[in-house]
């Protein structure tokens, strides 16, 4: 189900007949350029910043270690990660741009070792505007989502993970906090990218538009995001309104009735109550039922209690402040079933669902894999999910998609890390950006056709 191929490399001949870099004179000049604390050969930082979130997946977690930095590079600005990408390149250097590192799939481990290049000191809010704003690759969701609520705003959306890096987010990210409005992160969310290529040769390259869709959810395989500006709009008075139900039955009959409120929730996430039991501790998760939590306008907290309690379930608290959009949110999209791995180590794996089987053929989806259990999310049109089962191999999990798919269930796959978004696409901008296939090597293999972003959408 996974694994690198030959295909992934652009121009093979080119990367064969290439020559190992002298790290040695590398590390030099990027000190030279960065500053002593700039750049690192230090073993440790090294180990750190070639892992990522890959171990929810115990097909990835058997093949780790996949690769490990020979550098670390922290450029503190957009101009600095040119620099950076500028010099690695005439080094001959593999690029592998990492933000925080809360990717699921790999995508941001150095797999043929070379420079991976930490954005994470390059952290500014450039600008904020009315309706936008712009901020280094480096900054966390969270910080956007501070600068915009002091402007009377607030972002599009963010990823369950709100200390996630804008260029992170937008590189391996996909949607979260938000979605329900406004989908995924490549529609419409972006407005503008700065960006740097090995053709670019040091210099930030503007793209605004369809331009910079081809560096969307691509791992930096075309392009290192330096820079973004983001789609922001007025701001919401937001409750957390927290409700349970006696079995997960009940938190499903209501999910999209509640997403289909105007104005429209942030957020309608719920579990089942094994699920819920393993989340952090909390009186709104009463023991032995099914937790549903929303994010959703102080205006229609009445409303929403009404279609939650005629079906059968009980408001266990609303809350308010600053904070209740982020206390939701860390417990949306995958991070219950970290939650659930945690609690029985060893055990459960997951796949990304989507569509209307996940409750009118409910029975049948839980069955594909015995002792399943189910994370559930509203969208605008179906509900999508994280189903966790049983692991066994990497066969049954294959077979279990498979089915899945039989009975009109949308899947994507956790447990590979090949770019899965506008791939041909990516692959014919990469030829002319990167065509000696430097940035973030055995991501891009052209060959891939396993499930792709979108098809839980």
């Amino acid at each position: 189900m996974t694994g690198a191929t030959p295909t992934d490399v652009l121009d093979p001949a080119a990367t064969v007949a290439a020559p190992t870099p002298d790290y040695a004179a590398l590390e030099a000049d990027l000190a030279a350029a960065l500053g002593p604390r700039g750049i690192s050969s230090d073993p440790r930082q090294r180990e750190k910043a070639s892992v990522d979130g890959a171990r929810m997946s115990p097909i990835i977690a058997e093949q780790l270690p996949l690769g490990v930095a020979d550098l670390v590079a922290f450029p503190a600005d957009a101009e600095q990660i040119a620099e950076t990408v500028r010099i690695a390149v005439a080094h001959g250097a593999p690029v592998t741009p990492r933000g925080k590192g809360t990717g699921n799939y790999g995508q941001a481990i150095p797999m043929p070792g070379g420079l991976v290049l930490d954005t994470s000191r390059a952290r500014a809010v450039v600008e904020v505007g009315d309706g936008w704003i712009t901020a280094e690759a480096g900054a966390p969701m969270a910080t956007l989502e501070l600068a915009a609520r002091q402007h009377g705003q607030q972002l599009w959306m963010y990823p369950s993970t709100v200390h996630s890096t804008l260029g992170g987010f937008l590189s391996g990210g996909s949607g979260g906090t938000g979605s329900i409005a406004h989908g995924s992160n490549h529609e419409g969310f972006v407005l503008a990218l700065d960006v740097v290529t090995p053709a670019s040769d040091g210099r930030l390259v503007h793209v605004d538009g369809d331009d910079a869709l081809g560096y969307v959810h691509n791992y930096g395989t075309a392009g290192i995001i330096a820079r973004a500006t983001v789609r922001l709009e007025p701001m919401n008075d937001w409750r957390g309104l927290y409700a349970s139900f006696e079995d997960f039955a009940g938190s499903m009959s209501v999910l999209q009735r509640l997403a289909a409120l105007s104005p429209t929730p942030r957020l309608v996430s719920a579990d089942d109550p094994h699920v819920s039991a393993q989340l952090p501790p909390d009186p709104a998760f009463p023991e032995g039922r099914s937790s549903l939590r929303t994010i959703i306008d102080a205006s229609l907290v009445e409303e929403a209690s009404r279609i939650i309690t005629a079906a059968g379930g009980r408001i266990e608290d609303v809350r308010e402040g600053p904070q209740v959009s982020a206390v939701i949110s860390v417990l949306s999209y995958n991070h219950p079933i970290e939650w659930l791995q945690k609690s029985e180590p060893g055990v459960y794996f997951h796949v990304e669902v989507g569509g209307d089987a996940l409750i009118d053929r409910h029975d049948e989806v839980m069955a594909v894999y015995p002792g399943a259990h189910l994370h559930i999310e509203a969208t605008a049109l179906r509900p999508i999910g994280m189903l966790a089962g049983v692991y066994e191999s990497p066969e049954q999990v294959a077979d279990g998609i498979a089915a899945l798919t039989a009975l009109g269930v949308g899947v994507h796959s956790p447990h590979q890390w090949n770019v899965d978004f506008r791939l041909p696409e990516t692959v014919a901008l990469a030829r002319s950006t990167d065509p000696r296939g430097l940035l973030n090597p055995g991501k891009l293999n052209p060959d891939y056709a396993g499930p792709v972003k979108g098809s839980i959408r």
